[in-house]
Protein backbone atom coordinates (compact mmCIF):
# COMPACT_ATOMS: atom_id res chain seq x y z
CA UNK A 1 0.00 0.00 0.00
CA UNK A 2 1.39 3.00 -0.97
CA UNK A 3 1.06 7.12 -0.29
CA UNK A 4 -2.03 8.10 -1.77
CA UNK A 5 -2.44 11.47 -3.94
CA UNK A 6 -4.09 14.69 -2.23
CA UNK A 7 -7.19 16.63 -3.68
CA UNK A 8 -6.42 19.98 -3.58
CA UNK A 9 -9.19 22.89 -4.40
CA UNK A 10 -9.68 26.36 -3.83
CA UNK A 11 -10.28 26.00 -0.51
CA UNK A 12 -7.34 23.99 1.04
CA UNK A 13 -4.46 24.92 -1.68
CA UNK A 14 -2.98 27.01 0.48
CA UNK A 15 -2.67 24.67 3.57
CA UNK A 16 -1.58 21.80 0.84
CA UNK A 17 0.61 23.46 -1.72
CA UNK A 18 1.75 27.39 -0.55
CA UNK A 19 2.54 25.83 3.42
CA UNK A 20 3.95 22.90 2.31
CA UNK A 21 7.50 22.45 2.77
CA UNK A 22 9.43 20.25 0.27
CA UNK A 23 8.09 19.39 -3.61
CA UNK A 24 4.92 19.25 -4.66
CA UNK A 25 3.46 17.60 -7.69
CA UNK A 26 0.11 18.62 -8.50
CA UNK A 27 -1.63 17.67 -11.35
CA UNK A 28 -4.55 19.94 -13.43
CA UNK A 29 -6.92 17.76 -14.49
CA UNK A 30 -11.15 17.28 -15.27
CA UNK A 31 -12.71 14.07 -15.52
CA UNK A 32 -13.84 15.05 -18.94
CA UNK A 33 -10.25 15.05 -20.42
CA UNK A 34 -9.24 12.13 -22.34
CA UNK A 35 -5.12 12.74 -21.86
CA UNK A 36 -5.14 13.05 -17.84
CA UNK A 37 -7.72 10.07 -17.58
CA UNK A 38 -4.54 8.41 -19.36
CA UNK A 39 -2.19 9.57 -17.04
CA UNK A 40 -3.95 9.55 -14.13
CA UNK A 41 -2.72 6.10 -12.95
CA UNK A 42 1.04 6.87 -13.69
CA UNK A 43 0.24 10.28 -11.31
CA UNK A 44 -1.08 7.44 -8.50
CA UNK A 45 2.32 5.17 -9.32
CA UNK A 46 4.33 8.50 -8.75
CA UNK A 47 2.81 9.12 -5.19
CA UNK A 48 3.92 5.76 -4.02
CA UNK A 49 7.13 5.28 -5.57
CA UNK A 50 7.94 9.15 -4.07
CA UNK A 51 6.35 9.00 -0.81
CA UNK A 52 7.80 10.86 1.28
CA UNK A 53 9.93 12.84 -1.03
CA UNK A 54 7.35 14.45 -2.59
CA UNK A 55 3.67 15.30 -2.34
CA UNK A 56 1.70 14.42 -5.18
CA UNK A 57 -1.61 16.47 -5.42
CA UNK A 58 -4.04 16.35 -8.19
CA UNK A 59 -6.64 19.46 -8.92
CA UNK A 60 -9.85 18.87 -11.22
CA UNK A 61 -10.15 22.32 -12.52
CA UNK A 62 -13.76 22.50 -12.61
CA UNK A 63 -14.23 22.57 -8.93
CA UNK A 64 -10.79 24.74 -8.42
CA UNK A 65 -11.10 27.56 -10.78
CA UNK A 66 -10.01 30.10 -8.52
CA UNK A 67 -6.40 28.29 -8.56
CA UNK A 68 -6.90 27.26 -12.35
CA UNK A 69 -7.34 30.89 -13.00
CA UNK A 70 -4.70 32.00 -11.24
CA UNK A 71 -1.89 30.14 -12.38
CA UNK A 72 -3.18 30.82 -16.30
CA UNK A 73 -4.61 26.90 -16.63
CA UNK A 74 -5.41 26.88 -20.52
CA UNK A 75 -4.56 23.06 -20.67
CA UNK A 76 -4.92 20.40 -19.23
CA UNK A 77 -3.48 17.90 -18.26
CA UNK A 78 -1.11 20.31 -16.58
CA UNK A 79 1.71 19.34 -14.28
CA UNK A 80 3.35 21.77 -11.74
CA UNK A 81 5.91 21.47 -9.27
CA UNK A 82 6.18 23.51 -6.39
CA UNK A 83 8.88 23.94 -3.80
CA UNK A 84 8.28 24.78 -0.56
CA UNK A 85 5.01 26.24 -1.99
CA UNK A 86 6.61 28.54 -4.98
CA UNK A 87 6.06 27.00 -8.67
CA UNK A 88 8.84 26.29 -9.83
CA UNK A 89 8.40 24.42 -13.03
CA UNK A 90 5.36 23.03 -15.27
CA UNK A 91 4.53 20.90 -18.24
CA UNK A 92 2.04 20.77 -19.98
CA UNK A 93 0.47 17.43 -21.74
CA UNK A 94 0.64 13.72 -21.00
CA UNK A 95 4.52 12.84 -20.69
CA UNK A 96 5.57 9.54 -20.83
CA UNK A 97 6.36 7.74 -16.90
CA UNK A 98 10.04 8.03 -18.12
CA UNK A 99 9.56 11.65 -18.25
CA UNK A 100 8.30 12.28 -15.62
CA UNK A 101 10.45 10.96 -13.04
CA UNK A 102 13.58 12.25 -14.59
CA UNK A 103 11.82 16.01 -14.54
CA UNK A 104 11.35 15.15 -10.66
CA UNK A 105 14.70 14.14 -9.70
CA UNK A 106 16.14 16.82 -11.16
CA UNK A 107 14.51 18.49 -8.50
CA UNK A 108 14.06 15.78 -5.51
CA UNK A 109 17.76 15.62 -3.09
Amino acid sequence: MGAATVDVNDDNFEIEIEKFKGIALVDFWATWCGPCRRIGPMVDEIATEYAGKVKVCKIDVDDAQGVSVRFGISSIPCLMLFKDGVKVDQHVGAPPKAFLTQWLNGYVS
